[in-house]
């Protein structure tokens, strides 16, 4: 009986006081910058895809489309008259595409140098229409050689147009190594226009000076 009285007396079981000591230690500290209730160290929740997906989308079309609609039509006025000032004092900054480039500054240079026979062409078919319009049903005769005049003006400036595209073709070869696609009908169409009406405005006031 002593011997079992002493070894349960020997015997230490845990206190509670242990017990919670030891719980307290098992339970992790927080991490610094974390909220309680967070996953992550924004102080906030992550938003759903959802919820992000809406945040991020923006309206294809502005909300007040008539300012919208001036706003543009402002900006195309200031476009155009930006253009037509570049287009008068040769500004190549804000000329059309079709102006821009050294090829087509001296492609232009070239036929403003050139007395073109086709620049008198509108005039002279002008007069020669009215003429023949004022002698409809009195002299059949005038009216058709006026208009055997009027083909045969056609004729020549086309001729001469020719002639003045092919001196330009191989100045352009000299001077650039090629010629660009669309430069024939360019040049052509300048031609064709008064010089006073050309646009961009010829660089020299008076015919004769070749660009180099």
């Amino acid at each position: 009986m002593a011997d079992a009285q002493g070894t349960s007396r020997s015997l230490d079981y845990p206190r509670p006081v242990a017990l919670l000591r030891n719980k307290q230690s098992e339970t992790p500290e927080p991490t610094p910058g974390l909220l309680p209730g967070t996953g992550d160290g924004k102080g906030r929740p992550t938003p759903k895809r959802k919820e992000a997906e809406a945040a991020n989308k923006r309206p294809l079309v502005p909300t007040d489309r008539k300012s919208a609609g001036r706003d543009a039509k402002s900006q195309q006025r200031e476009a155009r008259a930006r253009q037509y000032q570049a287009m008068k004092a040769g500004d190549e900054r804000y000329l059309p595409a079709k102006d821009k480039g050294p090829s087509r500054r001296y492609v232009r240079d070239y036929v403003d140098a050139r007395w073109n026979i086709a620049e008198f062409f509108l005039p002279i078919a002008l007069v020669f229409f009215v003429v023949m319009i004022a002698t409809t049903g009195r002299a059949g005769a005038a009216s058709f050689v006026i208009l055997a005049a009027l083909y045969l003006l056609v004729l020549i400036a086309v001729v001469d147009a020719v002639i003045m595209w092919f001196g330009l073709k191989k100045r352009l070869r000299a001077k650039f190594g090629e010629v660009p696609k669309g430069t024939a009908f360019y040049a052509v169409m300048r031609a064709f226009q008064l010089r006073r009406s050309r646009m961009p405005k010829p660089a020299h006031a008076k015919h004769g000076v070749y660009p180099k």
